[in-house]
């Protein structure tokens, strides 16, 4: 949430979709319920998968951008197992928000046994 101020929800889930964590900027108003945030979450692991089918041929995917009117979704994969799943607003910078997190990740990678 702190990559930009622009990023409206993040959240990280596995492949089974459970929600591992999230978080929603305040003053946000949802534009999906509960439910249909579920069911997106669901769509993303889907669709990963079937990307997925082609990766010994292409290589393994970095991250995916969907543009709407209204947002902007950012599904990348944190490992074999969790994804990272954000919302910005539709003028977001993604770009930026994308290095961002791609370089977390990286860093994360990249710690020390037990630091964050």
């Amino acid at each position: 949430m702190r990559i930009d101020p622009k990023v409206r929800f993040a959240t990280i889930f596995d492949v089974n979709g459970i929600i591992l964590y999230s978080a929603q900027r305040e003053g946000i108003t949802n534009l999906l319920s509960p439910e249909e945030n579920q069911k997106s979450l669901e769509q993303a692991i889907n669709a990963w998968k079937s990307r997925n089918e082609y990766a010994s041929k292409i290589g393994k995917g970095r991250y995916v951008l969907a543009v709407y009117e209204k947002i902007k979704r950012i599904t990348m994969p944190l490992d074999d197992e969790h994804f990272l799943y954000i919302t910005t607003e539709s003028n977001a910078d993604h770009e930026k928000i994308i290095e961002k997190a791609l370089k977390l990740k990286q860093d994360a990678l990249h710690a020390p046994e037990g630091m964050p």
